[in-house]
């Protein structure tokens, strides 16, 4: 058994080694004519064949974005317009956002009881002024993504800017992974904010760090905007 485990392993680990280097196409590969172009790409999509082939199980996944960059809900959101997509029930807990209406929750609102969307937060630290109400929000947030973590009707469940409420002592890393660990199996969760945990990040499935290069913000001193930032 564990002899064919390390040989499907090696197998992938070659698959995926072919694909680097076959390339992805265009102009990117230095080929002397089209015909040894369509050659390697017909090569290419028999090694990307079997490395689909290889590769069969199916789990609900941990999902982090994190990093200083824009777009860690955004891409959160994204991923619950394709689960609302295929038909199925996505539950979004805000934790810190409360504050104001997104612009992003009023377009939701189409998908009736198909999304559950909490903003449980009274927003930024410095607007609030008040960490022990802070973390009772955050406690109740919490409590309110188990609901949604424990039932199996729910594919998707976003815990927006939880990785901030951690960050701030508002709740325990160790709590959240078992809180996220015992969901069904073909439950998906997600969890936003910058400064995501290393323990997080070990358990976690998929890891995405969103990377600041620029932001008008900062250099340019243009403030949040309708459909940008809100």
């Amino acid at each position: 058994m564990i002899k064919n485990i390390l040989k499907s392993k090696e197998s992938i680990q070659s698959l995926d080694q072919e694909s680097e280097r076959l390339g992805i196409g265009g102009f990117s590969n230095d080929q002397a004519n089209d015909s040894n172009y369509k050659k390697r790409m017909q090569k290419r999509k028999e090694v990307q064949r079997k490395r689909v082939s290889e590769r069969g199980q199916e789990k609900g996944l941990i999902i982090v974005f994190t990093g200083q960059g824009k777009g860690k809900t955004t891409a959160a959101l994204g991923m619950a317009i394709r689960f609302l997509g295929h038909g199925e029930k996505v539950a979004i807990i805000q934790f810190i956002k409360g504050g104001w209406k997104p612009g992003e929750s009023k377009a939701f609102a189409i998908y009736g009881e198909q999304l559950k969307w909490h903003a449980l937060g009274e927003g930024f630290t410095w607007e609030t002024q008040d960490r022990n109400r802070d973390k009772e929000l955050a406690k109740f947030a919490w409590d309110k993504s188990l609901e949604y973590l424990s039932s199996s009707k729910y594919k998707l469940v976003i815990l927006d800017e939880i990785n901030i409420a951690i960050k701030l002592g508002y709740l325990s890393i160790n709590e959240v992974i078992d809180g996220i660990i015992v969901r069904p199996n073909l439950t998906h969760v997600v969890l936003t904010g910058r400064g995501a945990k290393d323990e997080l990040i070990d358990t976690a499935d998929l890891v995405t760090e969103m990377s600041l290069i620029k932001h008008p913000f900062k250099e340019q001193g243009i403030k949040a905007q309708k459909g940008i930032e809100f």
